[in-house]
């Protein structure tokens, strides 16, 4: 069975939908560039709260949190027996409330762990398919990515790898952990790359999206500081922002650009705010 190569695969699919549905979205694209949001940003709200929260700054494309999903605060594994018991319609209904809120429900956050059972696994790609993602990003481990792979074949949806700064075995943060992971595998084994993590483990953001930016299903846009410093309000920090966001412009690429907000600040919905008009204006808008 044969399938698409990383440069091939590209967008294509996530462009169609969007493009059948543009007229009844929010639109968050600034000169060509995708600009959506985390919807971890908005994690002291609950689902309806951060959706509404996410309409009222007027980004149009979410990656959805798991936790803004599954019931919070049980063991691992009550957690586990939800995950394979839950009915998809529950699913399915997150995914209308998106819609009639006018916001493309693209991604979803569900971080595949070495303890997961191969059921665990598979129902991270069922509950995507339901909610209508075209993708899934995973704060994983390196490890988990060989089980994950054939699942993501099966499901034909691409797994993005999310990056932290502490660099430690087994765990995302360097260039190396991508390629370990992604040697041997198929091209739905890919890249989220959190650019302010990046910069604070000490790597170059725009260098690495440049040459691997077809591997890279989606941005995490953070301001942080160097050496493992930390989040801090966008402009404030040593991550190039708005030279990432001007490399997305200048070379058309389709990857959305997802503002995650961790820094702290007063009102939740007044700073992703901030963040969105910051990165408007670095691209001119």
């Amino acid at each position: 069975m044969s399938y698409l190569n990383r440069r091939e695969f590209g967008w294509a699919a996530l462009g169609a939908g969007w493009a059948a549905a543009a007229a009844e979205q929010i639109s968050s694209t600034v000169h060509g560039v995708i600009i959506g949001v985390q919807s971890y940003s908005f994690r002291d709200r609950p689902l309806d709260a951060a959706i509404k929260a996410m309409a009222d700054v007027g980004l149009g494309v979410t990656e959805l949190w798991q936790e803004h999903v599954e019931p919070r605060g049980r063991k691992r594994e009550e957690i586990r027996q939800w995950r394979l018991t839950v009915l998809l319609d529950q699913y399915r209904a997150v995914a209308k409330k998106f819609r009639d809120a006018g916001i493309d429900l693209y991604s979803y956050n569900y971080s595949f762990r070495d303890d997961f059972t191969d059921e665990e696994i598979e129902r991270g790609f069922q509950m995507a398919q339901a909610l209508g993602a075209t993708c899934i990003t995973a704060s994983a481990t390196v490890s988990v990515a060989k089980r994950v792979d054939p699942f993501a074949q099966k499901y034909k949806m691409r797994v993005g790898m999310h990056n932290h700064s502490n660099i430690k075995p087994n765990e995302f943060a360097t260039p190396d952990d991508w390629a370990e992971a992604m040697k041997g595998r198929s091209s739905y084994i890919a890249m989220n790359l959190d650019i302010g993590h990046f910069t604070a483990a000490g790597f170059d953001p725009v260098k690495f999206l440049a040459e691997h930016h077809a591997d890279i299903v989606t941005l995490h846009i953070k301001d942080r500081k160097k050496n493992q410093g930390e989040n801090v309000p966008f402009g404030q920090g040593d991550t190039p922002i708005k030279e990432v966001l001007t490399l997305l412009r200048d070379k058309k690429l389709k990857i959305p650009a997802n503002i995650e907000y961790e820094y702290e600040g007063a009102d939740t919905l007044e700073e992703v705010k901030k963040c969105y008009a910051y990165c408007r204006e670095a691209l001119g808008a």
